[in-house]
């Protein structure tokens, strides 16, 4: 999920940049600190924005620098475990398709994309379903729950994310319409008219006639 935050800490300011204005300098500081950078307790920071310095900063000995504690806005992603997801098939392999959602990667793996038998068409770069024939290609807009996840701090793209489409509501977007349409079908095949009940009038005539 997409948040937005007030986050305090602390960046390093370098001696030789001291002589800079100090509130642009420390709001560039910030930015390079965080934005794109992620932690299990925050996410992935995507943009920081609002910075304002908190008090004086601190020389430390023998270091030369400022570390000056600021306050600031920063929009973060953070992947939550059975969250759904919508992305886009960005790799096809043959144990599974790789879905990018947001700034992350996550793992589809095969036996978690449909209730078929699949075939792998590497050549091509889909998956088609044996008896339903639905593909699923790079590109594909999809919509997934998140059902394993473990972020690696130091480099985000190599966190594992697994994924599954095996559940109602999930899958590729075209299929979700053509199962919403299919059910609207079968229900109107379902619905047969009620045939009206005659009046008290006629049913008494009937019974005179005979």
């Amino acid at each position: 999920m997409y948040l937005l935050e007030t986050r305090e800490d602390i960046i390093r300011i370098p001696p030789n940049r001291l002589g800079e204005q100090f509130q642009d300098l420390s709001a560039e500081l910030t930015r390079e600190s965080f934005e794109g950078k992620v932690d299990v307790a925050n996410g992935y920071t995507l943009i920081v924005r609002n910075v304002d310095v908190i008090g004086e900063g601190r020389i430390v000995h023998g270091d030369g620098a400022v570390y000056q504690k600021v306050k600031f806005q920063a929009l973060l992603y953070r992947p939550q475990l059975h969250e759904v997801v919508e992305g886009t098939v960005c790799e096809v392999m043959k144990f599974g398709a790789f879905v990018r959602f947001g700034p992350l990667d996550g793992l589809l793996h095969i036996s978690q994309i449909m209730d078929d038998r699949i075939d792998v068409d590497l050549e091509n770069q889909r998956f088609l379903g044996k008896d339903t024939k639905r593909e699923l290609r790079i590109g594909d807009p999809v919509r997934a729950r998140i059902v394993s996840l473990s972020i690696n701090e130091r480099s985000p793209r190599e966190s594992k994310i697994g994924l599954t489409m095996r559940q109602p509501g999930l899958g590729k977007l075209d299929w979700i319409e053509e199962d919403k349409q299919s059910k609207k079908k079968g229900e109107k095949i379902e619905e047969k008219p009620e045939k009206p009940e005659k009046p008290e009038r006629s049913k008494r005539a009937e019974r005179e006639k005979k």
